[in-house]
């Protein structure tokens, strides 16, 4: 198809640049995978949840802004964070028509650790973790950009060790597989088929060290071996 050519008379869209984050965590004790929101204080969308964003400031780089605000809405010691997409559609943001502007976002896609993480309530009206099933209508596009986000993290966990990002150093292989099963559903793997193909892999290290709990037998502790997993990056289903 041949590519449309611009006319004399049209006129080149003029941008704000943002920077809008899909932070996920996962609640271990309740099985839950959450992502944060905060309310909004100010139109467009006042008074509605919103995933966490901000205009990039003059001389910041998008990941910076990124990071910002992640530091503004948490305070955590481990986390991951890439980039996901860019959303720069006509008319995704109502501003557009009172200041003739575009509003472009570069969404990010974030994973912390539950237990560690503490919000951050200053400059917002309200923010809290929301479980997925429960997430209400957002403001903006959001709702859009938070499913593009989900299904990356789907993606991440099928074949990158970003589940360690959030687990402690040591953990149980039972740890691991209730991770998996609170993103990906009960149905992606039963545990003995999950646990068989990782120890075959050969990039979780034994340590030796045994955990109680509850009535049955103590569970063995794990460390994740980077160097051993390099050989497997970026291959697909690793780990389901």
């Amino acid at each position: 198809m041949p590519r449309r050519k611009l006319s004399a008379t049209t006129s080149l869209a003029d941008f704000k640049v943002g920077v809008d984050n899909v932070i996920f965590s996962v609640d271990s004790q309740q099985n839950r995978l959450l992502v944060l929101l905060v309310l909004r204080d100010e139109e467009p969308f006042m008074g509605q949840w919103s995933l966490p964003g901000t205009l990039v400031r003059q001389g910041e780089t998008l990941e910076a802004a990124a990071y910002r605000m992640l530091a503004e809405k948490i305070r955590v010691e481990n986390l991951y964070l890439e980039q996901l997409y860019s959303f720069g559609g006509p008319n995704r943001d109502p501003r557009e028509s009172s200041y003739s502007v575009r509003y472009l976002t570069v969404s990010y896609f974030a994973l912390v650790r539950y237990a560690e993480a503490e919000l951050i309530a200053d400059g917002v009206s309200g923010i809290a973790w929301y479980p997925m099933q429960q997430v209400p209508a957002l403001g903006f596009d959001h709702n859009q950009i938070l499913e593009y986000g989900y299904r990356r993290l789907r993606n991440k966990l099928e074949y990158s060790p970003v589940a360690f990002e959030v687990l402690p150093e040591l953990f149980t292989l039972s740890d691991l597989y209730q991770l998996y099963t609170t993103v990906l559903g009960e149905n992606f793997s039963d545990y003995s088929n999950f646990r068989s193909r990782l120890l075959k892999l050969r990039f979780l290290h034994d340590t030796g060290v045994k955990v109680s709990r509850g009535a049955g037998r103590p569970a063995s502790l794990y460390r994740f071996d980077a160097e051993a997993f390099a050989p497997h990056k970026d291959k697909p289903m690793v780990f389901i």
